[in-house]
């Protein structure tokens, strides 16, 4: 790792960041939680090393103490391009001469719906805004105006789906939330249909829509995407696939691309725009027309935002879809994946860690688990784990890849794995992660007390 701000890197011990500390002191000053989203929180890290971001090319980022790092899980997975991609870059610098807002649409923004539906062949119309709350939001108030019914049915297994008071009212952080509002929010488990069954038959008749995400850390069963297309069909629901990771990530077309299931509305972001902010709501014509103004019916209030036709965010999702289709992105993507996947359980294994560090998910969208002695999930042995990654100048929150990294930037993020195996076996052990931690353990987003 490049080092101009820290003391000595040679053991974690020593890995200091004065500077993104004192960063960080002045961000909680002024901002609540010291980031803008909960998942860049400095509590995701370990105590005092969680760095500041000065700025990134490709799939490395630089901290305001001068560390270079590899970069994964970027922008939470926004930036599957690498950062400053200069196609992207090029196509925004284009528009910004042009003006980025106007009192009535630009040419883009149907330019871009055009690509955007050409790439998504499954849905018929897009809106585009600037975040996935507001588009999934607005699919859920899309699907209660269509059905009349007042209940949303979403999946238990899938951790984020909106800031809005119909998800967050299920979570730990429920303060705020009436709970009148939250008994309107009810949940079924993933891969199982006859339990998602049962609930739309105890709520018969007032179940709005399902929504989840189509596939995660594990692939659908078979049959079951298709069965719960079939279950909406006959309980007169509407199916929301949240495509915001999976989008772009498991196919251009998004997951509903790959499996071949059409659901009724779908929303993207993420990947979307390479960081830009852009995130898209797209499903079927006759649903999305309710937020039109061509139809004799009662108007939905579907998604207005200002920001939303922003021209320079749009040509940059214009740029993403043109370089994911010439230059095979999402298949990179998967291959990058599997090096890594291969190099860091084969590392994990070599240290005898191979039942205690366990990479999960798609090629394309990994995560690792980090197991005690009972093998069961454990903060403090992740701590351990991000201290050691950390001092070794690899920043992985997740390993979810971008296409900017190369062989190089895998084989020294799975030499710096196996440094860190070691001192987990130690641990291990020991019974005991806390002599490596220097500090209190990393926390779960979700959770009732600071």
């Amino acid at each position: 790792m490049d080092t101009e701000g820290t003391e000595n890197t040679e053991g974690t011990e020593e890995f200091r960041l004065p500077r993104s500390r004192r960063a960080n002191e002045r961000l909680h000053a002024l901002i609540p939680g010291g980031a803008h989203t909960y998942a860049k929180g400095d509590d995701q890290y370990p105590e005092n090393l969680a760095p500041v971001i000065s700025h990134g090319r490709g799939a490395h980022v630089w901290d305001v103490d001068g560390n270079r790092y590899i970069e994964y899980g970027s922008g939470l997975r926004s930036v599957s391009l690498g950062h400053a991609h200069p196609r992207v870059v090029e196509a925004v610098r284009r528009e910004l001469d042009r003006g980025s807002n106007f009192v009535r649409p630009s040419v883009v923004e149907v330019e871009a719906a055009e690509l955007f539906l050409a790439t998504v062949p499954t849905a018929e119309m897009v809106k585009f805004a600037k975040n996935g709350s507001d588009a999934t939001t607005a699919a859920v108030r899309l699907a209660r105006a269509a059905t009349g019914r007042p209940r949303v049915a979403l999946c238990a297994d899938h951790p984020f789906f909106s800031v809005d008071d119909w998800f967050i009212g299920t979570t730990p952080m429920s303060a705020g939330i009436p709970a009148a509002t939250n008994e309107l929010t009810v949940a079924f488990p993933y891969g199982d249909l006859s339990a998602t069954e049962e609930l739309l038959t105890r709520y018969q008749g007032e179940v709005a829509c399902l929504i989840l995400e189509p596939a995660t850390h594990t692939e659908p069963p078979p049959g079951y995407l298709a069965g719960l297309r079939e279950l909406a069909d006959r309980h007169g629901c509407v199916l929301i696939f949240d495509e915001m990771i999976t989008g772009f990530r498991w196919s251009e077309a998004g997951a509903q691309g790959l499996y071949g299931v059409v659901p009724d509305l779908s929303t993207f972001g993420k990947a979307l725009g390479n960081g830009f902010a852009v995130s898209a709501l797209a499903g079927r014509r006759e649903l999305m027309e309710r937020g039109g103004l061509r139809h004799s019916g009662d108007r939905v209030f579907l998604l207005s935002t200002t920001h939303g036709a922003e021209t320079h965010s749009l040509a940059a999702a214009m740029a993403v879809f043109t370089t994911y289709a010439q230059e095979g992105v999402t298949a990179r993507l998967h291959a990058l994946g599997e090096r890594l996947a291969a190099g860091v359980r084969n590392a994990a294994a070599a240290m005898g860690v191979g039942d205690h560090l366990v990479v999960r998910g798609r090629a394309s969208n990994l995560v690792f688990a980090t197991l005690d002695e009972n093998r069961q999930p454990s903060q403090p042995y992740r701590t351990l784990f991000l201290r050691r990654l950390l001092a070794g100048g690899v920043l992985a929150p997740s390993f979810v890849v971008s296409s900017a990294l190369d062989d190089a930037d895998i084989d020294r993020t799975v030499d710096v794995v196996g440094e860190a195996c070691a001192v987990y076996r130690k641990a291990l052990d020991a019974g005991d992660p806390t002599p490596w931690l220097a500090g209190r353990p990393v926390k779960p987003v979700f959770r009732r007390l600071s």
